[in-house]
């Protein structure tokens, strides 16, 4: 856990240099802090054996000032725990990481019981409790141009990512709404995981060829709630069909191996393009197994099946702006599309984008300040449904969110955020369909600490 600050004025003349000089009373100071969060020597004592173990708890309070189910405010947060280990230091096995990592999920969900928004605001929301999220080898080959990671993965560490739309805390800048709705169980994402196997292969240094299989369900069943189903993250499935995702990469101006990243002075960037299919079936939207709606009380209730489900998508990051080459000061923009089909799931399409500035003031070159949004549009025959059962039509939701990433302490983050929806769930209440929600808006701090 972290320890309460100190100032450097109240520490003994043992942990301060020369107290008479500010800038070492702040050296002295970072010194404990290091020490601290050294866990009593836990991390020196793992660190010798090839063992490393990381701590982050995300706390955060969001408000909703207006529109949504109901106006108020709930509280949040995330623990983390990652115990990485390193073959060769361990056997001698050069080019092997294990990797094992739990979460500890507590407060409660602002969106689900005041939003009622289909792109959730937060995303550490979750069910509470206490769950195993990763377990997985990895090993080098080939000098590297090559790694292969078998085990419990959560894709969204990898497939999909943006690296400028990381900084916000909407949960869709990271896992987007299409899988989030359309996957099974939302997918082998936070705070779900499956088994499988991903390769990774750099041909160039420009290219990246990323591919992965795994189970089709981190749940293990599409009865209930998947969270709760798969209550401590060890269903460890292989029965309910296969995730197959694969990702092209293409990055520009990127640091080779070896090269700092301020040695290439043009501005970087990465584009990806990628495409998922699940082997499961899935049901329909709208359409009965006798044609008729599901909204017909004529209808026999039992939705018609689809064999497989399937999307694609790109990802583009890229630096438009750069004070200098080696300055921290930098602009970065990003956009992220994907579409999938309209008959079988909740969402057809949607979109990322936004803008980040990187050391927006002097002297604060870990500081961000974000600017971004978020759209989702509801299937064509999720929306015929609606107008089949006389609800209000759904159809797109779309979400601003303004962020700002203070580092306070090497090891403490300040993050205070301000989201507004339109449209939320995308025109529909969830609690009486046959009504609208009014306009959204979310303000809270987020805290991140490091240990």
């Amino acid at each position: 856990m972290a320890t309460d600050e100190v100032n450097p004025a109240d520490l003994p003349e043992a942990d301060l240099a020369i107290k008479a000089e500010p800038a070492n009373q702040w050296t002295g100071f970072w010194t404990r802090q290091n020490m601290l969060g050294d866990i009593g020597g836990l991390r020196s004592a793992l660190a010798g054996v090839g063992a490393t173990l990381a701590l982050t708890e995300t706390s955060e309070y969001l408000n909703n000032a207006k529109g949504g189910l109901k106006r108020g405010g709930a509280y949040d947060g995330l623990t983390t725990m990652t115990l990485k280990l390193d073959t060769l230091k361990l056997f001698g096995l050069a080019g092997g990481t294990l990797n094992i990592s739990g979460v500890s999920i507590h407060g409660r969900n602002l969106s689900s019981e005041k939003l009622g928004t289909l792109q959730t605001a937060s995303g550490i929301e979750a069910n509470t409790g206490t769950r195993l999220w990763e377990a997985w080898y990895q090993q080098k080959f080939l000098d590297e141009t090559l790694d292969v990671r078998a085990g419990q993965q959560s894709i969204d560490q990898e497939f999909m990512v943006s690296q400028y739309a990381s900084t916000f805390v909407n949960t869709m800048f990271g896992w987007p709404a299409v899988p989030s709705y359309d996957m099974p169980a939302g997918g082998p994402a936070y705070p779900l995981s499956a088994l499988g196997i991903r390769v990774r292969v750099h041909p160039t240094d420009a290219i990246t060829v990323l591919a992965g299989v795994y189970d089709g369900n981190p749940a293990g069943t599409n009865e209930g709630d998947p969270q709760r189903q798969n209550a401590h993250g060890t269903n460890f499935d292989l029965h309910t069909g296969a995730l197959y995702i694969a990702e092209l990469q293409y990055g520009v101006n990127q640091a080779s191996l070896g090269q700092t990243e301020t040695a290439n002075a043009g501005l970087p960037g990465t584009y990806k393009l990628g495409a998922w299919y699940n082997t499961q079936d899935f049901a329909d939207q709208r359409y009965g197994t006798d044609r008729l709606s599901l909204a017909d009380p004529n209808s026999n209730g039992n939705a018609a099946q689809h064999s497989g489900n399937y999307s694609v998508y790109a990802v583009a990051d890229q630096m438009i702006w750069r004070k200098a080459p080696d300055s921290a000061r930098s602009v970065g923009v990003f956009t992220r599309l994907m579409g999938a089909p309209g008959d079988r799931n909740l969402i057809s399409f949607s979109a990322n984008a936004g803008i980040t500035l990187t050391a927006p003031f002097e002297g604060r070159d870990t500081d961000t300040v974000s600017l971004g949004m978020g759209y989702a549009k509801v299937g064509r025959n999720a929306a015929g449904l609606d107008l089949d059962a006389g609800n209000r039509m759904r159809n797109g939701e779309t979400y601003l969110e303004a962020t700002y990433q203070y580092q306070l302490t090497p090891w403490l983050q300040l993050q205070p955020d301000i989201q507004y929806t339109l449209n939320p769930g995308a025109g529909q209440n969830p609690d009486d369909p046959t009504l609208r929600m009014g306009d959204t808006l979310v303000w809270g701090l987020r805290t991140n600490i490091t240990l």
